[in-house]
């Protein structure tokens, strides 16, 4: 009996010290400020549209990016738009919106971020710097200029970008990306350079088929398909035409040819 009444002594103390930290627990997030509702709402909002392009629904990406910008100006901080403008441009880049020819020569025009510019001139540096990242605007050659925009990118296009022209440290340093759209948008860019790492192109599509990203995959896709076709291996570009055909045949309009420019 004493060695119940003991047993049942520690339990209480263990349960009453569980109590007290739960109750100082809820104590604690009580006092913490809560997150304004236009934060909550720009955010998933955001994450919303982006999801949604990376899908292919141009619609719903459309109408959850008004309502982020909708929610954002809640705050009369035009760098908060310019951000959310900029996230909407990573996410065209990444799937090679701008890809130019038809040969496994890529091309990648300077569609620049038009959303952006408006608040250009209350963006800080940094965000000028992505922005111009983004666009092409960065000078591809090594120099003062480049090195200068270059140190004010995200750490992880930065990384990547300050491989320049090495292709093997290059794709290292964006198969050390853990963020998958920033994965992709850094291998878009390397793309633009001229740099072709041999696994740069299959490592964006795997990248964007884990996802289940429509657009930048058949993007990629496509990409390989007519760099096959070029090569003269009719073996692979008849199993990337497969693959296309996969994201293509709910809209049988898509042909594989009129996919990325």
């Amino acid at each position: 009996m004493r060695q119940d009444s003991a047993t049942r002594a520690r339990r209480a103390t263990r349960l009453t010290a569980a109590l007290s930290t739960m109750v100082l627990a809820l104590a604690a997030c009580s006092n913490a400020p809560r997150t304004p509702d236009w934060r909550i709402e720009a955010r998933d909002a955001l994450e919303r549209s982006t999801q949604a392009y990376l899908s292919g629904r141009d619609s719903a990406a459309a109408a959850d990016h008004a309502r982020a910008r909708l929610a954002l100006s809640a705050s009369a901080q035009p760098e908060l738009i310019a951000k959310a403008e900029l996230l909407r441009c990573a996410a065209r880049v990444a799937s090679l919106e701008g890809l130019q020819g038809r040969s496994g020569t890529a091309v990648l025009t300077d569609t620049g971020c038009p959303g952006f510019e408006p608040w250009r001139a209350d963006a800080s540096p940094a965000l000028r710097a992505y922005a111009d990242w983004l666009s092409g605007a960065v000078p591809a050659q090594d120099g003062v200029e480049r090195q200068q925009a270059l140190s004010l990118l995200p750490a992880e296009q930065r990384a990547a970008a300050q491989a320049g022209s090495d292709a093997a440290r290059r794709e290292a340093a964006i198969r050390a990306i853990p963020d998958p759209l920033s994965r992709l948008l850094a291998a878009s860019v390397a793309l633009r350079e001229g740099v072709g790492p041999p696994g740069l192109v299959e490592l964006a599509i795997q990248t964007a088929s884990d996802q289940g990203w429509r657009r930048p995959l058949l993007a990629w896709l496509t990409f390989q398909w007519r760099r096959a076709q070029q090569a003269g291996d009719a073996q692979a570009a008849a199993a990337l035409q497969r693959r296309i055909q996969l994201l293509t045949e709910p809209n049988p309009a898509q042909a594989p040819s009129a996919a990325p420019r």
